[in-house]
């Protein structure tokens, strides 16, 4: 398929990216404060900058909506 298709301007959207992150690969300072958890939920920008970090992904996608943010899964 080679159609192309005009997505309109995303920057109006306010759009975060949500994504399961492990522990292990945050800053030491972090796993320092999170002992025994394995992982965590990750709200980015557009631009790939961590904004948050919650526990659990429901409360990720509820903190975006606070924010009057749309939120998308990364897998």
């Amino acid at each position: 398929m080679d159609t192309e298709f005009d997505f309109g301007d995303t920057e109006d959207q306010n759009i975060v990216y949500i994504r399961r992150v492990a522990t292990s690969t945050l800053p030491d300072e972090i796993q320092q404060q999170l002992p025994g958890v394995d992982s965590m939920y990750a709200v980015h920008d557009t631009d790939g900058e961590r904004l948050a970090l919650v526990r659990e992904r429901a409360m990720a996608f509820m903190l975006a909506r606070q924010n009057e943010l749309t939120p998308v899964s990364v897998h």
